[in-house]
């Protein structure tokens, strides 16, 4: 499995939830709403969930081993890194 592409799609400065992000794995299959989430230690992704009827959420992708899931969230906030420093280089150049 290759992760082919990651995209930031939408970037909070306030609360907890900071980016939404889609990730597509070999040019093939992608999943969306993956979201960037500040915790009391750090950052961590929340993959794309449905709130069942008793309340709680189900995740409705996910990794299968915690091996895929470092895999998807390094490329996550590698891209998330990346994007946020465009944004600040951005900002900084309106001001000027």
């Amino acid at each position: 499995m290759k992760i082919s592409d990651v995209r930031v799609r939408k970037i909070n400065s306030e609360g907890k939830m900071k980016a939404i992000v889609s990730v597509t794995f070999d040019d093939c299959f992608v999943v969306h709403d993956i979201k960037i989430i500040e915790g009391q230690d750090g950052l961590f992704i929340a993959m794309p969930s449905r709130k069942m009827p008793d309340g709680e959420f189900k995740d409705i992708a996910h990794p299968i081993n915690s091996e895929t899931r470092q895999i998807v969230a390094e490329a996550v906030f590698r891209a998330y890194e990346e994007k946020r420093l465009e944004e600040g280089e951005t900002e900084e150049a309106a001001l000027l």
